[in-house]
């Protein structure tokens, strides 16, 4: 083969594969200046929406990097490369990576959907998961919790959203159920109008609704009252607290008895033959 030849064969060969270069190289950049302004759309629109930041970026990268790699197949595929088998590998490589990490699947689609539904929000004080603290950070496997005694406890989203969550946050009010015994030789008028009193001279105890204070039971050793109050939420431990406090004082002061379960024992002498 002379040179007119090589030169005539290597001027076939740039004609032919050259315009599929191109063509590949011009759809690898026409196609990533698309993504990028999809994932920049995708994350404009969940900005506008409030969407948790975390979740805003984790959404925008994985469809950009999901769309990019559709870009690079088809990039290929106008070079001539068989790519089956590149989708063949990707797709058992999905599925190999999605059985080893189906728990944190579990979590991360647990996550997911608590940041889009929002049945609490950082800074509520929550129950859930056999725990209760305050919301310390949402993240999108896990939930950060902050107990009362200030331990911080972490629970897998996916636990956390099988079971029921209790937000005591979400309303502005709370109504505090506590019961008191009297002795049943007591009088209950009076015992009701102490109880009243007490509530009557606490500033955090709405009056609308009003208190609700009634006997609700005759129970064995004592003439139970239920009082229902209601405050606001975060005065809920300190009216009750109180409350407690103040009805013994109050109590010991009038006269008025509370019981405590008692036993009498009695003792049988049996004399020997």
């Amino acid at each position: 083969m002379d040179v007119q030849q090589i030169i005539t064969k290597g001027y076939e060969l740039v004609t032919v594969f050259g315009v599929k270069i191109l063509a590949a190289l011009a759809i690898f950049i026409i196609g990533r200046w698309v993504v990028k302004y999809i994932s920049n759309l995708i994350r404009r629109v969940m900005k506008s929406r409030n969407v948790d930041p975390m979740l805003t970026k984790f959404v925008a990268n994985l469809a950009y990097m999901a769309l990019l790699t559709f870009v690079i197949l088809a990039a290929l595929g106008m070079l001539g490369i068989q790519t089956t088998s590149f989708i063949a590998v990707l797709g058992a490589a999905g599925l190999a990576i999605g059985l080893a990490l189906q728990g944190s699947l579990a979590n991360f689609a647990a996550g997911v959907l608590m940041i889009i539904f929002r049945p609490f929000k950082v800074g509520d004080y929550i129950e859930g998961a056999g725990t209760a603290g305050v919301v310390e950070e949402m993240q999108i496997f896990t939930t950060m919790l902050a107990t009362p005694d200030n331990k911080t406890v972490i629970i897998p989203n996916a636990k956390l959203s099988a079971n029921n969550i209790v937000n005591y946050s979400t309303k502005g009010t709370r109504r505090a159920d506590m019961v008191f015994g009297i002795g049943y030789e007591d009088d209950i008028d009076k015992a009701r109008d102490v109880l009243a009193d007490i509530l009557a001279n606490d500033e955090r105890v709405m009056q609308d609704p009003p208190v609700q204070i009634a006997v609700s039971e005759l129970a064995d050793s004592s003439v139970n009252f239920v009082v229902r109050a209601w405050v606001k939420s975060g005065d809920y431990w300190g009216v009750v607290f109180n409350a407690t406090e103040n009805v013994k004082k109050k109590f010991d002061a009038e006269g008025i008895s509370i019981p405590f379960p008692q036993r009498d024992v009695h003792v049988y002498e049996h004399k020997a033959a």
